[in-house]
């Protein structure tokens, strides 16, 4: 799958692994990006989604 919403633009953010001894590694956030196929200006498309873009996109119809 894509990393970039094409709807909202999400992508991958960074952040720290904090253990309990509090070291910190790096690691990544990942959106949950899917292809959706959703109808725009009377054509069907597919587009790469988050689900926070499929709820929100829910509640509207």
């Amino acid at each position: 799958m894509a990393g970039k919403c094409d709807v909202c633009g999400k992508t991958t953010q960074f952040g720290h692994n904090v253990s309990f001894s509090k070291r910190r590694t790096n690691r990544t956030f990942k959106p949950n990006v899917q292809r959706r196929k959703v109808t725009l200006d009377g054509e069907t498309r597919h587009i790469n989604m988050c689900t926070r873009c499929m709820r929100t996109l829910m509640k509207s119809v």
